[in-house]
């Protein structure tokens, strides 16, 4: 059976076709800096490999491009669409309404919907997908899989908010989490790489969106992301954590209006607001040729980082584990280095000559006498999305 996975990220769209239930992967591919003036377009296969460079100017453009190349008389590898049983969707928000993977109805559609304004960068993003694959693949059975659900194991005194009772009990409004799928994946790799089911691991996912997750025993226990995915880390547009006090300075004392200082957040701040570039890989660039925004923003990102590493340890009561995730986390020897150095007292030690890699696998860059083991694992949310849907379906 073929099976399709969309992962929409908020400025790019992973995919992958496997054959279940073997997880072969039939071709695979990634679509980056979407809405920028220049996008990449991967596609590989077992024959064909292509990269190319052309304006993205949204998903919807993504996700077409997606088909044309499955589709393409000489790189494709399907002849027509109904070859393609299950197509399975990565959806960011799935609020108190969503705990587990889930096929799509007009109900679910407009449960998504309702989400948009906790997660105004993605859940948009994700139902367009949604949308465009069910004209596209109109045999296919369309599936969700949710960001939030691996985070459903947070307890209630990490998951609450300190506000009246109500707005959990009556309006659910609490921590969700997000980059549950990513979390969920590198986890368990750990966890057989460690050979220890009694684990303590903290997870880092670190692309245009980031997050970081204490992992005990399995089971997500706190995480950085909350009820919408802005706050925590400093990430490609959003500003991580803020004094909630300054929303209500810019409203009130400042002259801004609430949806300037929304849209300010999430889709201004962050490492652009801080540099004017988004991309990790322009702002390593610029730093070292001297840009002192751009290398004021890296340390201000690993030292976010590092203050919820600390955090975390001191949470689990210790550490067997880190794990470096996703497009930054996996491939800027820079932001690892920032993050693992100055952590002896915690007994992490980064071997800089091991992390000078671009992860393909499992990878150890730590120190042969460091207490707690570093690692890079490259994430396959996509894998883990396919695996649900297909047991589902």
């Amino acid at each position: 059976m073929k099976v399709l996975v969309i992962n929409s990220g908020s400025s790019s769209i992973k995919y992958q076709l496997f054959e279940m239930p073997s997880q072969v992967v039939i071709c695979s591919g990634l679509i980056e800096r979407i809405g920028l003036e220049r996008g990449t377009v991967h596609y590989k296969s077992s024959e064909n490999e292509i990269e190319e460079q052309l304006e993205i100017k949204n998903h919807k453009e993504g996700l077409e491009k997606v088909v044309a190349l499955l589709l393409d008389k000489k790189v494709g590898v399907i002849t027509a669409t109904d070859e393609i049983k299950i197509v399975a969707h990565r959806v960011v928000h799935g609020g108190n309404a969503f705990t587990k993977t889930t096929i799509v109805t007009d109900e679910v559609k407009n449960n998504i919907k309702e989400l948009f304004s906790l997660a105004p960068l993605h859940n948009p993003a994700n139902l367009e997908g949604i949308e465009v694959a069910e004209s596209i693949f109109t045999k296919a059975t369309q599936v969700v899989v949710f960001d939030t659900a691996f985070h459903q194991t947070i307890p209630v005194k990490a998951h609450k908010y300190a506000i009246p009772n109500k707005f959990l009990e009556d309006d659910k409004i609490r921590l969700y989490g997000f980059h549950g799928t990513s979390h969920k994946y590198v986890s368990e790799k750990a966890i057989a790489y460690l050979k220890k089911e009694n684990s303590k691991i903290i997870t880092i996912h670190l692309g245009n969106g980031c997050s970081i997750t204490a992992i005990e025993n399995g089971k997500s226990i706190d995480h950085s992301l909350g009820f919408s995915p802005v706050s925590g880390l400093i990430m490609g547009s959003r500003s991580g954590d803020i004094d909630h006090s300054l929303i209500f300075h810019l409203i009130d004392n400042l002259g801004y209006n609430a949806d300037f200082v929304n849209n300010m957040l999430q889709k201004e701040s962050g490492m652009l607001g801080l540099t004017g570039f988004s991309d990790l890989r322009d702002i390593e660039k610029e730093a070292l040729n001297g840009d002192k925004n751009c290398q004021l923003a890296l340390d201000m990102n690993a030292y976010r980082i590092k203050k919820y590493i600390g955090s975390y340890i001191a949470v689990m009561n210790g550490l067997d584990a880190i794990v470096f995730t996703a497009g930054i986390g996996e491939n800027s020897v820079l932001i690892r280095k920032l993050v693992s150095n100055d952590m002896e007292f915690f007994g992490i030690a980064l071997d800089e000559d091991k992390n000078d890699i671009r992860a393909k696998k499992l990878t150890e860059i730590h120190k042969e006498n460091s207490k707690v083991k570093i690692l890079v694992i490259p994430t396959n949310e996509e894998l883990e999305i396919a695996k649900q849907s297909y047991d589902l379906v």
